[in-house]
């Protein structure tokens, strides 16, 4: 795809140097690969690379999980603590959802980059830093800066380099390579041999939106696999909202994903009574229902979790926890 050829060409162009970098694009579309390639075409490739995914660090500990802290701190410090700024040095550190990071931890961030020190939480002793820092965001950190959700100098230090990935609906020429390098991924994963997808599956592929990029496209394939023996992966397998969305799908097809999505709504049995009536198991009834209002409330938002959250009424980390489990 064009798009993804002028990036890696971006890539190779900025990955050599000490720049600061942000990355842009919607959930899914693999940020943290990104900035992972950057790294691994740097002169900083053998030292390490730190990912910090910065929606799930509440307010309290921010400073604590990138600094570190001394023992006796705070409440609860009870040993020293390194910081991501400390285990990364030399190398690089990623700054995923930069966005959600409270404004006073932007303060002590900056100082950071400015002048390469920082200070443990509760020590007065300045700690060199030498990283270089990526950051990513599926927001446009100008317009944040300009509704005062983020500092406009701190952008300005991050905003020296940065690299756009185009949402997967808009790379249809990755969608087919990228459909054989998941199902040759699962197929290791679960010790299975496919012959590929059939045709129409395919189809179904390139006509689907794809709203949670590639983290979706790779559960959705991952799902099939799992539910398919052997031979080429058909529409029989494949979740409801990817065959219901296409225009083009068959009515066998339309309908053996619907009964599909039926059967899923219903709580599964585990044994029957002597006189025929099913006991049904309620704690995956409850667990498969929690999923799909997770993954329903993920579509509405366009998959930004900060806003999955305030939807869903629970915290981001309790939000992060969730789609942990569920692999989201």
């Amino acid at each position: 795809d064009k798009y993804t050829q002028q990036m890696y060409k971006d890539i190779q162009v900025v990955a050599p140097t000490d720049y600061s970098i942000i990355i842009y694009g919607e959930s899914g579309t693999g940020k943290e690969v990104i900035a992972k390639t950057i790294h691994q075409n740097s002169k900083r490739k053998n030292k390490p690379f730190m990912a910090v995914d910065c929606g799930t660090i509440s307010r309290e500990l921010a400073a604590s999980e990138l600094f570190g802290h001394v023992k006796g701190s705070f409440t609860g410090a009870f040993a020293d603590k390194v910081g991501f700024f400390e285990a990364a040095n030399g190398g690089t550190i990623f700054l995923d959802e930069i966005a959600n990071l409270p404004l006073d931890v932007q303060i002590v961030l900056l100082r950071v980059i400015q002048e390469r020190k920082f200070k443990k939480v509760g020590d007065s002793r300045d700690i060199d830093t030498d990283v270089r820092i990526i950051v990513a965001s599926n927001e446009n950190l100008q317009d944040a800066y300009k509704a005062g959700k983020f500092r406009e100098d701190l952008y300005h230090r991050f905003n020296e380099f940065s690299i756009s990935i185009p949402p997967l609906r808009k790379r249809k020429d990755d969608i087919i390579p990228f459909a054989n390098f998941f199902l040759e991924k699962t197929s290791r994963e679960l010790g299975k041999t496919f012959d590929g997808f059939e045709d129409e599956v395919l189809q179904l592929f390139l006509n689907y939106d794809w709203p949670g990029n590639l983290r979706e496209f790779r559960n959705v394939i991952r799902r099939a696999s799992l539910l398919s023996s052997s031979g080429k992966i058909n529409s029989n397998v494949l979740a409801w909202e990817i065959v219901g969305s296409s225009p083009t799908a068959s009515e066998p097809a339309a309908a053996a994903a619907s009964a599909s999505a039926v059967s899923e709504e219903q709580p599964e049995t585990s044994s029957s009574t002597a006189s025929g009536e099913p006991v049904f198991d309620l704690k995956n009834a409850a667990s498969d229902a929690e999923y799909k209002t997770i993954l329903n409330a993920l579509k509405q938002v366009k998959f930004n979790k900060v806003k999955a959250a305030k939807l869903l009424n629970i915290d981001r980390k309790t939000l992060y926890n969730k789609l942990k489990n569920y692999e989201l």
